[in-house]
């Protein structure tokens, strides 16, 4: 088999760190493989009507959730903001999904469509599919189809050169030709869920040739760049937090080997830099050394990222069992978890900040929606694993979510970003925030 052999260690220098692997990892090259269609094999193709593969997710020691808090969201979420987004929200014309909406519920036009919010939209149909909201033949699941469709056309390899491009123009030409490593984490993000949804091995071939395309671009000795061409050295964990989800969501959809060495690559990059030793808190940035930005005491953390993290090694744990390391790594998620939940949640309403310090100071009261979303997926699984219990946590949250972020005059809307005194700080929906409410709505509809 022709492959080409590139390095993926990860060295860590001076630092106390149990997950410390070293390895290189075997990719094949474009032209090893067979292409194939849309639909994949015949069985899966139907007519070009897709197969929904659903799946029971209930735990057998998981109590359900209350009834009313159930209701309240399923009907939220499958009657107003599902058909919200994908009508209203896309754009037929070109194919593709409008980045915000006015409060009345119409386009705003942008001088720009970037690659990561199409991504973010196409996963979460694509999820509202196997999840079952949505029978096979429902137009959102097309228009989900044909937006990834119409994005691998106009992005990828839209200039002539390596990788996606960061965003279009209205004209459907390249606006950013950056390559931008958070944008390519979802659009594998993006791939994954298509495949699971539909078994179209073009989908799972793209997602291979686009991540080798990821490590030839991005790959540092350590870690990764944030975008190419760099504009500085500063390093952030942002993005390799989102490869992390899609090399899991890759490796459950395709169960290559491949994409969980690198989750676990990651993992123990996470462990050793990202994670201050002190608090136990995820640090924001850092220099070309993986050294904090800024002076002890002063690094920024965002409380929902901590959560964010939390969430993801579990989901590590659930999918690669039984590792020397997975006693520590559930030592890592009670930590982000505790201190999120003392020191980045406001202690009136329970809202999670914008941001603070690793000493837990405050340094921004603001709220968005999404750090809210993340805390109520972390609670809904902590419940499942516990078997019971955190209730009451998950209706205040819920209750707060309504009043407050997705107002029924909204219709399946939201509201961003709140002030501390909860007055809204936009004038638009933004549809980046659908990828962060359906991850936690599922975890309460889909139980």
């Amino acid at each position: 088999m022709n492959a080409a052999t590139v390095g993926c260690d990860v060295i860590v220098h001076g630092v106390d760190c149990p997950l410390v692997i070293k390895g290189s990892v075997k990719f094949l090259r474009k032209d090893d493989r067979a292409h194939e269609s849309r639909f994949g094999t015949p069985e899966n193709a139907r007519g070009g009507k897709i197969e929904v593969r659903s799946m029971s997710r209930r735990a057998e020691n998981d109590a359900p959730l209350p009834y009313a808090l159930v209701a309240r969201w399923h009907e939220w979420l499958v009657t107003q903001a599902l058909p919200l987004w994908s009508e209203r929200g896309f754009d037929p014309r070109r194919r593709l999904y409008h980045e915000r909406l006015t409060w009345s519920g119409t386009a705003a036009p942008l001088p720009q469509l970037r690659l990561m919010v199409q991504a973010r939209q196409v996963a979460v149909y694509c999820r509202a599919g196997l999840d079952g909201l949505y029978d096979h033949s429902a137009p959102a699941l097309d228009h989900a189809l044909l937006c990834l469709d119409t994005v691998e056309r106009l992005y990828r390899h839209a200039d002539g050169g390596t990788g996606w491009v960061f965003s279009l123009a209205p004209d459907g030409t390249p606006a950013s030709g950056v390559r931008d490593l958070y944008a390519h984490a979802f659009i594998l993000f993006a791939y994954a869920w298509a495949y699971r949804l539909t078994g179209a091995p073009r989908y799972r071939r793209i997602a291979r040739e686009t991540a080798e395309e990821i490590w030839q671009l991005f790959a540092l000795d350590e870690g990764f760049r944030d975008c190419v061409p760099s504009t500085n050295a500063v390093r952030r964990q942002n993005p390799h937090m989102h490869l992390l989800e899609a090399c899991l969501a890759l490796f459950e959809a395709t169960e290559e080997g491949f994409y969980l060495d690198q989750a676990e690559r990651l993992v123990t990059l996470a462990s050793c830099r990202f994670m201050d030793p002190r608090s136990g808190a995820v640090l924001e940035e850092f220099d070309a050394a993986w050294v904090p930005l800024e002076p002890a005491g002063r690094n920024r953390v965002e409380p929902g990222h901590l959560f964010e993290w939390a969430w993801l090694l579990g989901e590590y744990r659930r999918l690669a069992p039984g590792t020397q390391a997975e006693d520590h790594l559930h030592a890592m998620a009670e930590r982000l978890f505790a201190f999120g939940s003392t020191e980045g949640c406001a202690p009136d309403t329970g809202l999670v900040y914008d941001a603070m310090t690793e000493d837990g100071v405050v340094s921004a009261h603001s709220t968005r929606i999404w750090p809210q979303t993340e805390l109520l997926r972390l609670l809904c699984r902590r419940r499942k694993e516990a078997g019971e219990g955190g209730e009451a946590l998950l209706s205040s949250i819920s209750e707060l979510f309504f009043a407050r972020y997705a107002p029924a005059q909204l219709a399946g809307g939201w509201i961003d970003r709140l002030d501390e005194g909860l007055v809204p700080m936009v004038d638009h929906m933004p549809a980046s925030s659908l990828y962060h409410i359906y991850g936690a709505a599922r975890e309460i509809v889909c139980a």
